[in-house]
């Protein structure tokens, strides 16, 4: 609620942070089949599955702050297209996931590589922290696949509600 409010502020609308929200249930879902997939590499060992501690439950508000910042550049950008750039709604949304799409993937690989050894790694405390990195891996794997096909198929319907700003088409 606190990052929905913080998004309307910032955009001055309450249905683009709306389109953006849509991506914390699809990084849920990721979140819930890391952790089963986690559960399942852990029998195969013979140890016992990761619980719903706190620190698995804080893996899913860490992940809502993270997968966020992907659909938020999206937007952000296809607004800056459309205002600033003078494009067309549907040009705006498609230059502006084409031009978010490296650095989209480019962060997630380098989290989600950067967490695997936490997760498979055995040793002294590491049970402490695998659902919590499990909940991040699956939550960032599944929400960066469909934030790039998910948000811009619904924001350019949305976008075209949008007015052109007057005065500001050839702006920086």
């Amino acid at each position: 609620m606190i990052a929905y409010l913080l998004m309307a502020s910032m955009f001055g609308n309450f249905i683009y942070p709306l389109i953006i929200m849509l991506t914390v249930p699809l990084a849920s879902a990721g979140g819930f089949i890391g952790l089963s997939l986690l559960n399942v590499y852990l029998s195969m060992r013979g140890l016992p599955g990761q619980s719903m501690d706190i620190l698995t439950m804080l893996g899913f508000v860490i992940l809502v702050g993270v997968v966020v910042n992907n659909a938020i550049l999206i937007v952000h950008q296809a607004l800056n297209n459309f205002h600033y750039n003078g494009m067309d709604y549907r040009e705006a949304v498609l230059e502006s996931t084409r031009s978010r799409l490296r650095p989209i993937y480019m962060s997630a690989t380098t989290s989600i590589f950067g967490m695997l050894p936490l997760v498979l790694v055995p040793g002294a405390g590491a049970e402490m922290y695998q659902g919590l990195g499990s909940v991040l891996l699956g939550g960032l794997a599944v929400s960066t696949i469909f934030t790039v096909f998910v948000i811009p198929a619904i924001l350019i319907f949305v976008i075209r509600m949008e007015k052109r700003k007057p005065g500001k088409e050839n702006a920086p």
